[in-house]
């Protein structure tokens, strides 16, 4: 599959980062069909197949699953793709003012989605920052306006931030919130507090995660530096994968030591090395296998789900989330319940016909060259 790139200057399509993106947002959609929950339920539950399926879930504190990783991807794959974008427009005349107006514009719209998105699950206006858009408005000028600089300003300055929050957790003073890794009783539920007045009692997220995973960001652009640069092939996945491996032994290390535990929810230092070291490495893999090696005819579904990616996700978490699912399933379960099929079909079905339908609406857009940006 090739076509002109919107990202890559030299005209050539970096298609591993298009199956990188494509992946993750497939992924989040299929969530927002309820298609995990299913899979946990009766009769998946209690079989050899649970442990499996629960790796689609977050992990509940101190641990590490593989939905744990899909929003530090993103987050990653955003900064991979920011040279290649600010290189694009540098190349059609475009001024580094006129650029930093855009990425400021797009941050405020992304962070009012993200506090749009919570209103519409609350069904009433609130300001929460907990979603993934909030912490991307941050992450995204925070690693902007670091991109100018060499990759070893940029790597210390996302070291510092894990630092900096690493010290907040664990010396701040205030009775009530100085227990640094004890849900609802950290520097982060303080400042939740701070910031919104509430704390989030479903689960220990907090929105100062969008500072230490700045890093994740941060990290997105030196590697897509590292791709956009006249290094070997092999040489930029050797850079690539080395990061990713000292980055998921040291994330990893932190945990087994007991010296920083792996806690997703409010993004300890551990996690953001483990999670970005599994960024790294799968996007290394990614290239070597896509871009190098060329075995690339069977990434095209994924692809085009990746080419709208706010807005699929968007839609799926409103008009999906919101009326879609509950109106494919009046006549999944109709048609279904006919035949007799028991509740685990019915919302099976419901889910994989949902999920259908959301990709063919990507797949239309994509053949209308319909792309949504910000």
């Amino acid at each position: 599959m090739k076509q002109q790139n919107s990202l890559d200057p030299t005209g050539t399509r970096l298609l591993s980062l298009d199956f990188f993106r494509g992946i993750t947002m497939f992924l989040l959609v299929a969530e927002g069909t309820a298609l995990w929950s299913v899979l946990v339920q009766e009769p998946v539950a209690g079989t050899f197949l649970e442990p499996f399926f629960n790796q689609f879930h977050h992990h509940p504190w101190n641990g590490l699953r593989f939905w744990d990783l899909v929003q530090p991807f993103f987050m990653f794959i955003v900064g991979v793709a920011m040279p290649f974008s600010y290189a694009k427009r540098k190349k059609r005349g475009d001024s580094r003012s006129k650029i930093t107006k855009h990425i400021i514009r797009r941050c405020i719209i992304l962070l009012a989605f993200g506090v749009g998105l919570h209103c519409g699950y609350q069904r009433k206006l609130v300001w929460e920052l907990w979603n993934v858009l909030s912490q991307l408005s941050v992450t995204i000028l925070i690693a902007y306006f670091l991109m100018q600089y060499k990759w070893s300003v940029q790597i210390l300055v996302s070291i510092g931030l894990l630092v900096a929050t690493e010290m907040a957790y664990r010396f701040f003073p205030l009775e009530g919130y100085n227990q640094p890794f004890v849900k609802d009783h950290n520097f982060g539920s303080w400042m939740d507090m701070v910031l919104m007045g509430k704390i989030n009692r479903g689960g220990g997220w907090v929105a100062i995660n969008f500072i230490p995973t700045a890093a994740h960001t941060i990290w997105g652009v030196v590697a897509g530096q590292v791709l956009m640069s006249g290094k070997t092939g092999n040489k930029k996945i050797k850079l690539i994968a080395g990061a990713g491996a000292i980055l998921l032994l040291l994330g990893y290390l932190l945990d087994w030591t007991s010296i920083t535990p792996i806690i997703k929810r409010i993004c300890t230092t551990s996690f953001v090395l483990a999670s970005g070291g599994w960024a790294l490495l799968v996007l290394a893999l990614s290239y070597w296998f896509i871009d190098i090696k060329k075995i690339n005819r069977w990434i095209f579904p994924f692809v085009i789900v990746g080419m709208n990616p706010i807005f699929i996700y968007l839609f799926s978490n409103t008009v999906g989330g919101q009326w879609l699912n509950g109106f494919v399933a009046i006549f999944t379960d109709g048609v279904l319940s006919w035949l007799g099929a028991p509740e685990f079909i019915l919302n099976l079905f419901a889910s994989l016909t949902i999920l259908t339908l959301e990709w063919l609406l990507c797949y239309y857009l994509y053949r209308k060259r319909i792309f949504f940006k910000i």
